[in-house]
């Protein structure tokens, strides 16, 4: 039986942005008043980016809105959330990362089994051609498919 996941965000502009190579599954540490906001999805993934600094992973630019009803010890939206991976993980990340000019994107923001969980894509940057060229192909795939309905059809 799997575990049940809530999407909170995604981030569908990574897919067109990057070529995905692999995805990591990665905790986050949060505050009280973080955690409750994300329960009601106000979370924005969009100019998010996660980083290795001295062996520990951190999400970037993840803006999680203040809640609505936390008082003065409310979070700050913006700042940085250090990620829970394992050290070989971090390790092989980073290699990858230094070696092959990679870069880590938040893909999804979600809550598995309770816990929040961000999903990260280590990704390689595409070109405007490039982009186009993808947009052609799943053009072209499109019409192939609908082609092929309207036959089985009639």
């Amino acid at each position: 039986m799997g575990v049940a996941e809530k999407l909170i965000a995604s981030n569908r502009k990574a897919h067109h942005d990057y070529d995905i190579l692999e995805t990591y599954e990665a905790g986050l540490v949060l505050r009280g008043t973080e955690v409750k906001s994300l329960r009601d999805g106000r979370a924005d993934l969009k100019d998010c980016y996660a980083r290795i600094e001295r062996e520990e992973a951190w999400l970037l630019g993840c803006h999680i809105s203040p809640y609505t009803q936390g008082n003065r010890a409310n979070h700050d939206p913006d700042r940085p959330r250090k990620l829970l991976l394992h050290r070989g993980e971090i390790n092989r990340l980073l290699g990858k990362i230094m070696e092959k000019g990679l870069t880590l994107v938040p893909l999804r923001l979600y809550f598995k089994s309770g816990r929040a969980k961000v999903e990260l894509g280590l990704a390689r940057g595409r070109k405007l051609l490039d982009k186009r060229h993808v947009i052609r192909e799943r053009e072209a795939r499109r019409e192939m498919d609908r082609a092929v309905r309207e036959r089985s059809r009639g």
